[in-house]
């Protein structure tokens, strides 16, 4: 470390190559998935490389390798944490097209579902058609009805709202 701090770039490469399955193994005992762990190694790698020059020579290098290490494996466990927070795992009801299920009272039959889209303006109908039932891009469904991006949009809206109240399912 000390010759990396004093310029020498072979010396600076040789000791993040050393410290690499070290630094491996600490973020594989905090992280289940592998490639969070090395997500987590490459943190440790950028933080040394920024806070190289903070090294003092006189003291020991793995105890300062390790407190750099052990803080940038609480950040990214605190990150990730964050992150599981806020995510909701969405059930059937919160799907616009569920699929049908055979023990619910709103199974749809596929007559009915027909029905119900031929009683839909002819624009509404052509957006949900291209959209949700053939999983089209707004710009491909764009391209392909005429309408623009923003049309498509609306009319996909106000179907699936129309849709709702024609099954009998109520809804916004």
């Amino acid at each position: 470390m000390v010759l990396g701090q004093r310029g020498d770039t072979n010396a600076y490469h040789r000791l993040l190559l050393g410290i690499t399955p070290y630094l491996r193994m600490i973020a594989n005992r905090a992280h289940r998935n592998a490639s969070d762990a090395e997500d987590t190694v490459q943190d440790i790698l950028l933080t040394l490389h920024e806070v190289r020059h903070t090294y003092d020579p006189s003291r020991p290098f793995k105890p300062w390798l390790a407190g750099i290490a052990r803080h940038r494996v609480a950040d990214r466990l605190r990150a990730l944490g964050r992150v599981a927070a806020g995510e909701v795992m969405l059930e059937t009801e919160h799907e616009a097209f569920a699929a049908p299920d055979q023990h619910s009272e709103l199974a749809l039959d596929g007559r009915a579902m027909d029905a119900a889209l031929l009683a839909l303006p002819q624009g509404q109908r052509e957006a949900i058609t291209l959209l949700k039932l053939q999983e089209r891009s707004l710009k491909e469904a764009a391209e392909q009805s005429g309408m623009s991006i923003a049309s498509l949009k609306v009319s996909a809206h106000r179907g699936i709202k129309a849709l709702r109240r024609l099954l009998g399912e109520g809804g916004n």
